[in-house]
């Protein structure tokens, strides 16, 4: 089987870049590699993620969910400097990277470690769960995660995706809409639509 960036091991050899960005206003610098969701660059859904993103009233920690070697979790955590974060990935090379990466950035209130969805996730009052969905994973794993995600939020925490038109946002609205009461498309460009759904 080919490797992607849903992969728990991927078995290429691992060739490793380096990349240079600015989020948010602020410059960070990256390590990717083989094996990895958009190890070119940052990708266009996750930068429109990432400059949307509004941080919620309500106390807690965030969740970069599928976190890939970590541009949202560790843009967001230089950002919001008084919120812990946890960053995870099923993909192993991911998250080896995403630990250099926050070294590397000076980041201190992010902690990244491999979780199957949320398997190994021990925290549910999240204020916050971000995250550019794993969409090759199929409609099913991807469903599956907004439900566990609903549990794992605090009451009125929030939850932020990015998806593609192309890739089925009509549908990913509406199934938001059968879970929270509250669902919201912040921004919406170039077939991008990020959106924000409050729990409670």
């Amino acid at each position: 089987m080919s490797d992607h960036y849903y992969s728990k091991k991927p078995h290429s050899q691992l060739k490793t870049e380096e990349i240079t960005c600015t989020l948010r206003e602020q410059a960070f610098s990256f390590t990717t590699g083989s094996g990895v969701f958009s190890k070119k660059g940052i990708d266009f859904g996750s930068r429109l993620l990432i400059e949307t993103f509004e941080e919620p009233t309500i106390d807690g920690p965030f969740l970069d969910l599928g976190c890939g070697y970590g541009p949202i979790g560790i843009s967001l955590a230089s950002t919001y400097k008084g919120r812990s974060f946890v960053m995870t990935d099923i993909n192993e090379r991911a998250i080896y990277l995403t630990n250099q990466n926050i070294q590397k950035n000076n980041i201190s209130n992010a902690k990244a470690f491999i979780s199957e969805g949320f398997n190994q996730i021990k925290e549910d009052e999240f204020a916050a769960i971000i995250t550019n969905p794993p969409i090759r994973a199929g409609k099913k794993v991807v469903y599956s995660m907004i439900e566990k995600s609903v549990e794992h939020l605090s009451d009125a925490g929030e939850y932020w995706a990015v998806i593609q038109k192309k890739q089925g946002a009509p549908s990913f609205l509406a199934f938001l809409k059968t879970l929270f009461p509250h669902v919201i498309v912040e921004n919406r460009r170039k077939g991008y639509y990020i959106i924000r759904a409050i729990k409670g």
